[in-house]
């Protein structure tokens, strides 16, 4: 198998998982107002590396443990913690996926990042990379127990079956600009192959790769549909859409590039890495898009080369 288009485990429950799964929700906060030297005593008791400052109820900025100790090392513990702060703050919203929090820390480089609610942008939790670890880590227990429970395989369904044609259909419609619902269709069949005993690798790679597909459909389209036809030695995903075509596919293939409008860059979508993440994880993909007619989209993963459990 190419290992370029290898997936994990981890892989797969990034796009499960939502941050306020793993994020902790007992956050230490402190006033702007606050002298630097009054951080001392809850960064040492806490066990913490950062603190959110939060003036009535809004979050207004956010301070380490880096910022505490250049202000030890000038002689500045009597500053206040507002001017020492940083204030242009980087925040996840509660409900992203998790893959979102992990592609802003692979991006920035923080230690940490606050979570606010996407309806009154009020802190409700932190986010470290510890944070991540353990919660994958504690799902990846939950989900080897289920996994035990699923012993037969997707290959005894087509050799049980006498047929001249055979192949299972599962059909997903897909509503444009309804963040609340999206991903749906890629966590139902992937709930559906687990449910038919394909192999983990196969599943995973087929719900990111329908994931991807789906969010492009929500952020750009009104709307389209998912169809996956499981057949004997291959899962094929259709996606089409009415929407407004992609101008130039060969630019929109390149990692990065989007034209997500800022309102769906505010959801935590748009990064510009759904097509190529689509084209790294299928063994073959063909795009074709016209300009105000739409796109249709077809991913084809094998299964042949994936016949055995990870």
């Amino acid at each position: 198998m190419d290992n370029i288009r290898k997936t994990t485990k981890i892989q797969e429950l990034t796009y499960e998982l939502k941050i306020k799964d793993v994020m902790s929700k007992n956050v230490e906060t402190v006033s702007s107002k606050m002298p630097v030297s009054s951080l001392r005593d809850i960064l040492y008791k806490k066990r913490i590396s950062g603190i959110p400052i939060v003036n009535d109820d809004k979050l207004v900025g956010i301070i380490s443990i880096e910022d505490f100790i250049t202000c030890l090392e000038h002689g500045e513990m009597d500053a206040l913690i507002e001017d020492k702060m940083t204030k242009n703050i980087q925040s996840l919203y509660a409900d992203e996926l998790l893959v979102h929090a992990v592609i802003k820390f692979e991006k920035y480089g923080f230690g940490r990042f606050p979570v606010i609610s996407r309806k009154d942008k009020k802190l409700v939790g932190i986010i470290t990379k510890s944070d991540i670890i353990k919660g994958v880590l504690k799902k990846l227990e939950t989900a080897y127990l289920d996994e035990e429970e699923r012993r037969y395989r997707a290959s005894h369904i087509f050799n049980d079956v006498v047929a001249d044609e055979l192949f299972f259909k599962f059909q997903y419609f897909v509503e444009g600009k309804n963040f609340d619902k999206a991903g749906e269709a890629a966590t139902g069949l992937k709930k559906t192959l687990y449910r038919l005993g394909l192999s983990p690798e196969i599943v995973r790679r087929t719900a990111i790769s329908t994931y991807e597909a789906e969010i492009n459909i929500v952020a750009f389209t009104k709307g389209g549909q998912i169809i996956a036809y499981l057949e004997p030695h291959q899962i094929k995903i259709v996606i089409t859409d009415k929407g407004p075509g992609i101008p130039d596919i060969k630019k929109a293939m390149k990692p990065g590039f989007s034209t997500a409008p800022g309102w769906v860059r505010e959801l935590g979508f748009g990064a510009g890495m759904g097509l190529p993440n689509i084209k790294k994880f299928a063994d073959k993909m063909t795009l074709r898009s016209k300009v105000e007619k739409g796109t249709h989209l077809e991913i084809i993963i094998k299964l042949s080369d994936y016949r055995k459990e990870d």
